[in-house]
């Protein structure tokens, strides 16, 4: 039974704050769960940055250091930035926040309405069954890649978005904006 999200974090060992409406997970995905290759997107597609700039401005992000070293010019402007990493700086970092475990990032949100966890592989399998929502931009193609999405059980999930968009010009592959918000 869930009894919203102050509950439900507290029950799966989240520190919470009252100020905090709502954590998501924000991927793009192809149809064979594939999310990057190289440290890298294996993909272009600039409707898809910009609905992840649109959403995520002026809100918090978690994600894991190699997802933060991929990013090409540090942290993520007008965004609370932080890192989740097994080794931590010595010292002050320009532009973003350090912390030990996804509670601990959790727990440096207190204050904010909203975060966001954007990656990668390892920090979604951490966080699949802890969070309350999906932004999901599906990628209607196959990549090759080395890192995948983790298996999703949409028997726990509804929709409540769905967009479909056709490639055009600026985007080379089909896409769908979802959205989803944990039963």
């Amino acid at each position: 039974m869930s009894f919203g999200l102050k509950e439900d974090l507290r029950e799966k060992g989240f520190y919470y704050s009252k100020n905090m409406t709502k954590i998501s997970i924000i991927a793009a995905v192809s149809d064979n769960y594939a999310i990057g290759r190289s440290n890298n997107l294996p993909w272009y597609l600039p409707a898809d940055l910009k609905h992840f700039k649109e959403l995520t401005t002026g809100h918090a992000i978690v994600m894991g250091k190699r997802t933060f070293e991929s990013l090409p010019k540090g942290p993520l402007p007008n965004r609370k930035n932080i890192v989740l990493t097994s080794v931590m700086s010595e010292g002050v970092n320009e532009g973003y926040f350090e912390a030990d475990s996804l509670e601990d990032a959790v727990y440096l949100c207190e204050h904010e309405t909203q975060l966001f966890i954007i990656g990668g592989a390892t920090v979604y399998r951490q966080s699949l069954d802890k969070v309350n929502y999906m932004y999901i931009t599906w990628i209607h193609k196959d990549f090759t890649a080395d890192t995948f999405f983790p298996a999703i059980d949409f028997s726990q999930w509804d929709e409540l978005k769905h967009e479909d968009h056709a490639a055009d010009e600026n985007n080379a592959y089909s896409y769908t904006f979802s959205e989803y918000k944990r039963k």
